[in-house]
């Protein structure tokens, strides 16, 4: 990707096909990132949170990448998840997927114990050192044991390609304090647990999300309306888009996801063990969501 191409839209989270051998299903990964280009999203984000990544190994995670980059083809970015426990595995594996061909990294803290300011900066400073490609921050208060502060995101926003932020915090009040404390530096995208059009209405560039996956039409048609400013319209739509985030609150998410890909036709398989897949229930509610929001 050319150093002066800005990110922004709609990027999907992708899931992770993998069988019950542990193998990586090119194939429908292949067929599913076919699908996201046609639907006019503007890019990919395999291993985020839908992505399972925390259920995959090295090797798995390298796979994904190289095989949503080789379908890809160079038409959208690439933006590839990395996530670790330890600094040094992380500088590594933003190497790895930028050899393998990703465009920038999304830059993903795992913890187990808690981590002083300092190390969480020095962490993300080190996946910026190990790639020349964008880096998006990734903050979750929900699920992170270690969050990034405003004081540490001003700081980052400094580093020449930390240029992005994708905050999960729920806090609309915060994602004004990050435009505020890093002045222009850093662009926002929105979480799949915010409402995309107000985020988008306070400055917001776009959303990494998950639901995209399994309403991408829909989701690049309310980032166009929103960039045209058509708000009244846009809420119309955010309004009608919002029960798909209605549903991650009754099941999990890679089971929603995966689940309502399977009744779309793409044959992506069950969450990782030990998580759950959708039961019958679940299925004939997700099938529900999706005719409701026209994705079927």
């Amino acid at each position: 990707m050319p150093a002066e191409q800005t990110l922004h839209g709609v990027y999907p989270y992708l899931v992770s096909p993998v069988d019950a051998e542990g193998r990586v299903m090119r194939p429908v990964l292949c067929r599913l990132v076919e699908h996201l280009i046609e639907a006019g999203v503007h890019g990919l984000t395999p291993l985020g949170s839908t992505g399972e990544f925390a259920y995959l190994n090295m090797a798995q995670r390298l796979e994904i990448v190289e095989t949503v980059v080789e379908a890809a083809r160079g038409r959208v970015p690439v933006i590839a998840g990395v996530a670790a426990t330890t600094t040094r595995e992380g500088a590594a594996l933003a190497r790895e997927v930028m050899a393998r061909g990703a465009d920038g990294v999304l830059a993903i803290l795992e913890a187990y114990f808690p981590v002083p300011e300092a190390g969480i900066e020095a962490y993300f400073r080190a996946i910026a050192e190990a790639t020349d490609g964008p880096v998006v921050l990734y903050t979750n208060p929900q699920f992170q044991r270690s969050d990034l502060s405003l004081p540490v995101i001003r700081r980052l926003s400094a580093v020449p390609n930390i240029r992005y932020i994708k905050d999960a915090s729920t806090n609309t009040g915060r994602l004004l304090s990050i435009l505020n404390e890093t002045e222009g530096r850093m662009g926002v995208f929105a979480a799949s647990s915010h409402i995309p059009t107000c985020v988008m209405m306070l400055g917001g560039v776009g959303w990494m999300a998950g639901p995209a996956c399994i309403i991408p039409r829909q989701s690049v048609a309310l980032y166009e309306l929103c960039r045209k400013g058509a708000w009244e319209e846009a809420m119309r739509l955010q309004r009608r888009l919002w029960a798909v985030n209605q549903a991650f609150a009754r099941y999990s998410l890679a089971a929603c996801i995966k689940g309502a890909l399977e009744i779309q036709g793409f044959a992506v398989g069950a969450p990782l063990p030990p998580q759950a897949e959708l039961d019958e229930a679940g299925r004939d509610d997700m099938r529900r969501v999706l005719e409701m929001v026209g994705a079927l």
